[in-house]
């Protein structure tokens, strides 16, 4: 009897029959033998059958079926050095589950509305496979990074009372009788778990209701939020870089094939490997009004400055000491000048934008009050996060990683809509 197996596991049943459950992702015939291109998931495999060689009924069978037909199919593996896979199945027996008309999406050019209309089906395609394979792997290899470096995994709320910066761009509810907000970050929790168990990340699901279409921008993501207690600037920079590094390299180790299905240059990702370049925020201004752009001191940073400093570099490049005028209102300001904070934007090479962002938190409550003033916070509201302050207080840092952005880099695509398995934009709810 014929061992079920899987197309990924082939390699260890080389000479023997197997049964796979699988879909037809195309077909092709030449007189009296039919190919298969089969996929279930794992992986894809070409199956031959070969009409003088099988019943009759199942030639029939392998005639009748259509793009996206599943069937349980039985064949022997064997190697084929020209397959790219470098194996192939010689067909013997074919059960059809079912027989799948008019699939739409055929192998032609379609239009990006159509295709995320249909993205329930457009995960099927070889690349979108391969995307969604080399988003599992990153994170994998950021849980790996973070378990085998002594942090935490600790999960902050969704619902929450306040923003934690300070932003409008927040979803509103009514959680019974009181106001609530869709979480923008879990950052402040994750300081709160910081001083009871000293290394922490949270990994988990975040909403900003900004009303953006850009490339770089979702309305729901995920976000990566590490804390460290006792931690300063300079020691979370190289966490970071660490961090990327391992991250990257674990992609390259597992997912060389899947990076090839999506067209990476993958030379590109082999150079990122700490420590990265660091320049601060008054030196990036002076690149960018050396080089067209006009940019005053104090304002924030666009795409198209990202893009330009990050030219300059074949790594992901810091960029250090923002003015504390257009950062948040926890971040510590720099003690030898006290109008930047220190803080690093991490911004990935070839135009992907700020994949991180991350600072050293203000430690002092007095310092702290004075913010929430200037802010016009609440001190009521934030009362339990003055309380970090007030019992216990130590330096400490942490740092926000984007998910989707961090898989478009790596990926090398275009959009950040194809980073996620159903994308939620600006005027996108559907599937």
């Amino acid at each position: 009897m014929a061992n079920k197996t899987v197309i990924k596991g082939v390699k260890d049943h080389v000479g023997e029959s197997v049964v796979i459950g699988c879909w037809v992702n195309n077909k092709r015939s030449s007189g009296k033998i039919q190919f298969l291109q089969l996929r279930d998931g794992t992986g894809y495999i070409q199956g031959v059958v070969v009409k003088s060689e099988v019943a009759e009924e199942v030639w029939d069978a392998a005639k009748s079926l259509t793009q996206e037909s599943s069937l349980y199919v039985t064949g022997v593996i064997r190697e084929e050095p020209r397959s790219q896979s470098g194996y192939e199945m010689t067909v013997t027996g074919i059960e059809v589950l079912h027989l799948t008309e008019n699939y739409p999406i055929t192998p032609k050019e379609h239009g990006v509305d159509f295709l995320m209309d249909h993205r329930h089906l457009w995960l099927r395609s070889s690349k979108q496979r391969a995307i969604l394979v080399i988003r599992a792997e990153i994170i994998r290899a950021i849980q790996e990074y973070f378990d085998i470096n002594g942090f935490t995994l600790v999960d902050p709320p969704i619902l929450t009372p306040t923003s934690a910066e300070g932003t409008t761009n927040l979803f509103h509810t009514k959680y019974f009788d009181e106001d609530a907000y869709l979480t923008q970050s879990g950052q402040l929790y994750m300081e709160a778990a910081a001083m009871a168990l000293g290394r922490v990340y949270s990994f988990g699901p975040t909403f900003r209701a900004e009303k953006s279409k850009t490339r770089r921008h979702l309305i729901e993501f995920w976000m990566i939020e590490p804390e460290m207690a006792f931690t300063e600037h300079e020691e979370s920079l190289r966490v970071q870089e660490e961090f990327i590094t391992h991250v990257v390299q674990s992609v390259l180790k597992n997912c060389r094939s899947e990076l090839e299905a999506v067209g990476r240059d993958i030379s590109k990702l082999e150079n990122i490997k700490a420590p990265f370049p660091r320049i601060t925020y008054d030196d990036a201004i002076k690149f960018l009004n050396d080089n067209g752009f006009d940019i005053p001191w104090g304002e924030d940073f666009g795409a198209p400055h990202e893009t330009a400093i990050a030219e300059e570099y074949d790594k992901p490049v810091f960029i250090t000491h923002y003015p504390a005028g257009i950062k948040a209102f926890y971040m510590k300001p720099d003690p030898n000048r006290p109008e930047v904070v220190l803080c690093a934007d991490m911004i990935a090479p070839e135009g992907y934008g700020e994949i991180i962002g991350g600072s050293q938190r203000i430690d002092d409550p007095a310092l702290l009050e004075e913010r929430f003033k200037e802010h016009e916070l609440s001190l009521d509201t934030y009362k339990w996060y003055m309380d970090l302050r007030t019992y216990g207080s130590v330096p400490h840092s942490g740092f926000g990683l984007g998910l989707e952005r961090t898989v478009a880099w790596i990926c090398g695509l275009d959009h950040v809509r194809e980073t996620i398995p159903f994308p939620r934009m600006l005027y996108r709810l559907y599937p």
